[in-house]
């Protein structure tokens, strides 16, 4: 059964928070004496075996829901002595989105990143590098920058799809992810790897991604076969890297990709980047971009071609914008497309890459909820915010469970009258997604494509969400069949 892989990953998923908990802290809870505000409410151990039964036959949201309506928007998981407690919902999110790495910080729970990406960046350095790194990527992907990326994007997509047939049926998720290398290797990378070494690349990058299990995920170093391609895989990307960096140097070549951007980046310190860090920053950055997009991509696909008004608008949008622009696009037309914007973020609503963002409490933690009831979140609690669960909450979305781009739109932005953080598919506050804009762009570059030249139908049942994957996403294959098509009378 389905339900069952569900089942396996959410109790899997609370032992592996556990034993990475038990990595950082050596000691148990200690309460705050002077505090007068109480700790959240507790779910212990026979209360979660109690619900077995639920998670066997519902599955891990439900049971996740099932506890927020019991317990409210606050609640801590208690297992043996450690606890994990869950956040549900912008009023009780500031802390967590907002706070500073001395009082919420990441901890280790992204270890398993270090052997994918290399030991010079990421979680594998301290925290004032990493945000450099972040500054790096924030740097290189501004509007400014974002603007040259669109033509390469453009002539990838055209190409690839112009490779279809008149008629034909393909699996979205594979031909998504295999667009989005094909543009990251051009944007991001650049040249050198686009038109030598990409089969190549795709390969080794393949086994980077099937380094993210969550075997991997607990024991990160164990050598089981999939981590051992992994690690061999990284080394030799870091070399093919390597070998860009120093041809550029040698020759004095500077491109126009975000490799360069890297290369060119300097620490607060005043130290240059080293090889090694930028070939694992353009890796991590591949990874986190390529493969959101690529689940956001097929999401959107399922959720249009199963809700045929917001097809018809998004398509009618494009006639409208081909009417005034005729088949130029550009960073500003982009903008223009907001219909089409509005359905990959209703799609990414629905279906989050991620159930949860985890952190750790390194002080303790007062949250307020929507009631006004304040709570104490003890230094040393496991933070969990469940942005499956605020995504769903019926004082911020109107009827939740609706696909209805809509409500992005002018005059409702439910996200935003919701309060901050009421959105996060993209992370938020501290730890935002740098690559939110050039992930819409990429993904409104491929969809405004399909959507001017292919009629499109869904021929497979509407896709499940995968439990059994880290980062969620559409279980199976999701297939389309496709005849080509010119927008007429343009």
């Amino acid at each position: 059964m389905d339900l069952t892989i569900g089942t396996m990953f959410l109790v899997l998923a609370i032992i592996l928070i556990t034993a990475i908990v038990i990595k950082i802290a050596n000691a148990r809870v200690t309460f705050d004496p002077v505090c007068t505000r109480p700790p959240p409410p507790v779910v212990n151990s026979i209360a979660l075996l109690k619900l077995l039964p639920t998670l066997c036959t519902k599955g891990p949201e439900v049971t996740m829901t099932y506890l927020y309506n019991k317990f409210g928007s606050v609640f801590t998981v208690s297992i043996l002595w450690k606890r994990i407690s869950f956040l549900v919902g912008p009023e009780v999110s500031g802390p967590f989105f907002q706070g500073s790495e001395s009082e919420v910080s990441q901890g280790n729970f992204n270890e398993f990143t270090v052997p994918m990406f290399g030991q010079e960046n990421g979680f594998a350095v301290d925290c004032s590098t990493r945000m450099d790194e972040i500054r790096f990527y924030i740097d290189a992907l501004k509007p400014s920058q974002l603007r040259s990326h669109v033509d390469p994007m453009l002539r990838e997509v055209e190409d690839y799809f112009g490779k279809w047939g008149d008629v034909g049926v393909v699996d979205l998720k594979y031909e998504f992810n295999h667009i989005l290398m094909l543009i990251a290797s051009r944007c991001l990378l650049g040249k050198e790897v686009r038109e030598k070494i990409f089969g190549e690349f795709y390969t080794l990058f393949t086994e980077i991604e099937e380094g993210v299990n969550l075997v991997s995920f607990m024991l990160p170093y164990i050598p089981i076969p999939v981590n051992r391609r992994r690690d061999r895989a990284r080394i030799k990307l870091t070399e093919i890297v390597t070998e860009i960096l120093r041809s550029r140097k040698i020759c004095n070549r500077i491109e126009e990709d975000v490799l360069q951007k890297l290369m060119d980046s300097r620490y607060k310190d005043g130290r240059c980047t080293t090889e090694a860090a930028v070939a694992g920053m353009i890796i991590a950055l591949i990874f986190a971009g390529k493969h959101t997009s690529a689940v956001v991509s097929t999401w959107t696909g399922a959720c249009l071609l199963t809700h045929e008004k917001f097809l018809d608008a998004a398509f009618n949008e494009q006639k409208e914008i081909m009417r005034t622009y005729g088949d130029k696009i550009d960073y500003n037309v982009l903008l223009e497309m907001e219909t089409l914007h509005s359905c990959i973020k209703e799609a990414g609503r629905m279906n989050p890459i991620s159930f949860g963002l985890v952190r750790q409490a390194q002080k303790n933690i007062i949250v307020r909820t929507k009631e006004g009831v304040e709570y104490d979140i003890p230094k040393g609690d496991t933070l969990v915010n469940l942005v499956m669960l605020t995504h769903k909450l019926p004082h911020i979305y109107k009827d939740p469970k609706v696909y209805d781009p809509d409500r992005f739109r002018s005059g409702r932005d439910e996200d935003k009258v919701g309060g901050k953080f009421s959105y996060g598919t993209f992370g938020g506050g501290r730890h935002v997604c740098a690559g939110e804009a050039y992930a819409f762009m990429q993904i409104k570059i491929i969809w405004s494509h399909l959507l001017r030249n292919f009629e499109l139908k869904l021929t497979s049942p509407f896709p499940k969400t995968d439990w059994s994957k880290y980062a969620l996403e559409p279980k199976g294959k999701v297939m389309v069949s496709y005849k080509r098509y010119r927008v007429p009378g343009i």
